[in-house]
């Protein structure tokens, strides 16, 4: 099964489980540049469920806009699981939302400060607290992308049950 088609089939299940349970999503990303979004965006009737999302490329503006902490991103780089906490807890605030995921790490096609290509996290923040996994699923810089999606909404879809 290719990722695009994981992605639906994940991204429907989401979205009705959050139906069901009369919750909300939100996403921060970074290397997937919208993608995720996308996932949830095109199941119809996502509205009822998907607040929005940003897409915060640049460590700036993941500053900027998320507050994610200067000094980790200098000392640790972008690829490192805290910022997608940092990332994923900021617009589960910004979006009011119940459930927010993040994702970070260097799609490709080399590697970005000695990190390889497909090497990095997504991260999903809750009321409760939050759940990181790391992705390393080196390919083109197509399949690195939608590999993430594919990991956000597999650790979305498993906490949902």
């Amino acid at each position: 099964m290719s990722d695009a088609v994981a992605a639906d089939e994940l991204a429907t299940k989401a979205l009705e489980k959050l139906s069901e349970q009369g919750r909300s999503i939100s996403c921060a990303e970074s290397l997937t540049g919208g993608l995720l979004a996308d996932a949830f965006v095109r199941i119809p009737g996502a509205s009822q469920t998907f607040r929005g999302g940003v897409v915060t490329y640049s460590d700036a503006v993941k500053t900027a806009v998320l507050g994610v902490s200067p000094q980790l991103l200098q000392t640790n780089t972008a690829y490192d699981p805290q910022v997608a906490v940092q990332m994923s807890t900021a617009v589960r605030e910004m979006f009011h939302s119940d459930y927010a995921l993040a994702t970070t790490g260097v799609a490709g096609p080399g590697p970005d400060e000695g990190v390889a290509p497909g090497t990095g996290y997504v991260c999903l923040a809750t009321a409760q607290g939050t759940e990181v996994r790391e992705v390393n699923q080196p390919g083109t810089r197509p399949e690195v992308r939608a590999s993430f999606v594919r990991a956000a909404l597999e650790l979305l879809v498993s906490h949902l049950g």
